[in-house]
């Protein structure tokens, strides 16, 4: 069946309180591609955000962002007064990520303690959820108790987690690890529901999950034997990628890496038990960087840039084999961008997931590129680009001459919006499902971009207006999803 979905990330919904959250402008959206046919609407990770604001890089792998809750249904739920809702933000356009950590968890600790921890729902939700979220809270805590900083500069005891030091804070912090419980309750709740009303609509989520986790994590402090850390709990070796044609010097990401020998001993559970998760909160999983799990590049830590890594081998199909065997049939989109050598081809064609096309990618008039459509098959997801991308038009705007003339020809573009014009391109290829970017049906151009790679402190700031949410492009979305066979059935 053929299928189409759009990227927009919850952080980029409008509203009135400085960032998009799982309140009425959510629904609002559902709404918006149920009417247009639209099937997926894909998101980024979910993950609570740490230094540099970015989605893949949270302070826990199963958190979600207490951002995304919303006030006004905390209003109604009697938890929050309005004139206690503080939000000073200067534009809707973009996310003030410093006015947020300024001010959004003092509103939220106003709902904590007119909330009653007895509650039923929350105990079970504490309950359910144990294996990662006292060590997440107590994490969180500890981090406010430090000013910030991140859990590598702690005492000695506190980093090494030894038992008297843990209880101890357990009982100094008590109160502060029950809010970011509660956080995590009231985040989970909103998002539920939001899921539950997209889904009786027959709208589907693509979550996304990054491959690796940040250093300052509670899962790296919580479970160092998981990752490549020496007898201090400081990584041996980080992960990024080696310098190509858009990065000299390559990608320093900095997250530790995996201590796959060890997983593998303990049957992957760790992973296992992180997909697992991943399969209730979303209808299908996008997994970043999954050439990583075949190939992975290792880079001393210490060192200023990716240039002198090298490559290694990863856990490849055997973790694979495991999760179906334990968890069945898992929808899992892989994001195999990068170099693809034969291996990860392989390892891509025995776990049967699709892998990833971008048109962007597509238009180079010295060489027939693997990502032209013509090439494609049907168990692949389309896009125009990613969130890492130029928007189209600003990549239209960029494209050297040859390259431009070489994909206007194949996209068969006569006059109007070349944005529009690869967006039906994409569309229209064989592909199972084709994903665009909000940006790009809005025809946006760099001022709406969402991340430059290897860059810090003006990303994932992008937010859509309302007023963009018009008739006129639900008409337009409509138009193009039946035009290709896309729509979903109602």
């Amino acid at each position: 069946m053929r299928t189409s979905g759009i990227l927009l990330h919850i952080s980029s919904l409008p509203g009135n309180y400085g960032i998009g959250t799982y309140g009425k402008e959510a629904y609002r959206f559902v709404d918006f591609l149920n009417q247009t046919g639209t099937t997926y609407w894909q998101i980024l990770p979910l993950g609570p955000t740490s230094y540099g604001d970015s989605p893949y890089q949270t302070f826990s792998a199963f958190a979600n962002n207490p951002y995304f809750i919303d006030l006004d249904i905390l209003v109604e739920e009697g938890l929050l007064l309005p004139h206690e809702i503080k939000a000073t933000f200067h534009s809707p356009r973009y996310v003030e990520y410093d006015k947020m950590y300024e001010e959004r968890f003092d509103v939220l600790k106003q709902a904590f303690h007119r909330f009653n921890k007895n509650d039923y729902g929350y105990q079970h939700f504490v309950f359910e959820q144990r294996q990662w979220l006292f060590d997440y809270a107590l994490f969180m805590a500890l981090k406010v108790y430090h000013k910030g900083a991140a859990w590598s500069t702690w005492s000695h005891d506190l980093r090494l987690r030894t038992h008297e030091t843990i209880a101890y804070y357990q009982e100094l912090l008590r109160e502060d690890v029950e809010f970011y419980q509660f956080l995590q309750y009231k985040a989970y709740q909103q998002w539920f529901n939001l899921k539950a009303y997209a889904n009786q609509r027959g709208v589907k989520f693509i979550g996304d999950m990054p491959i690796y986790i940040s250093y300052d994590s509670s899962d790296v402090w919580a479970n160092p034997r998981y990752f490549d850390l020496n007898a201090d709990r400081v990584p041996n070796h980080v992960a990024g990628v080696p310098p190509d044609n858009f990065s000299a010097d390559g990608q320093l990401w900095g997250n530790p890496l995996y201590n796959w020998d060890l997983l593998e001993q303990e049957s992957f559970n760790w992973w296992v038990d992180r997909v697992y998760s991943a399969t209730h909160l979303f209808d299908m999983i996008r997994i970043d960087h999954f050439i990583g799990f075949q190939n992975f590049f290792s880079i001393v830590y210490g060192e200023e840039t990716a240039k002198h890594g090298e490559w290694k081998k990863g856990p490849g199909i055997k973790l694979f084999n495991v999760i179906k065997r334990r968890l069945g049939e898992v929808n899992i989109i892989a994001e195999d961008l990068g170099v693809v050598t034969e291996e990860v081809r392989k390892m891509l064609a025995e776990t049967g997931f699709p892998g990833m096309k971008l048109l962007q990618f597509a238009f180079d008039s010295r060489e027939e590129s693997d990502y032209i459509p013509h090439l494609y098959h049907k168990n692949l997801i389309a896009y125009t680009g990613t969130h890492d991308n130029e928007t189209t038009a600003q990549w239209f705007d960029k494209l050297p001459k040859n390259d431009l003339e070489y994909c206007l020809n194949y996209i068969n573009h006569g006059s109007g919006s070349k944005t529009d014009s690869l967006i039906k391109s994409t569309l229209q290829c064989i592909a199972d499902t084709a994903v665009i970017p909000m940006q790009d049906w809005l025809n946006l151009g760099a001022e709406a971009r969402m991340n430059i790679p290897s860059t810090t402190g003006n990303n994932w700031k992008w937010r859509m207006l309302s007023s963009e949410l018009s008739d006129a492009l639900q008409e337009k979305i409509k138009t193009f999803t039946h035009l290709y066979g896309r729509a979903k059935s109602k």
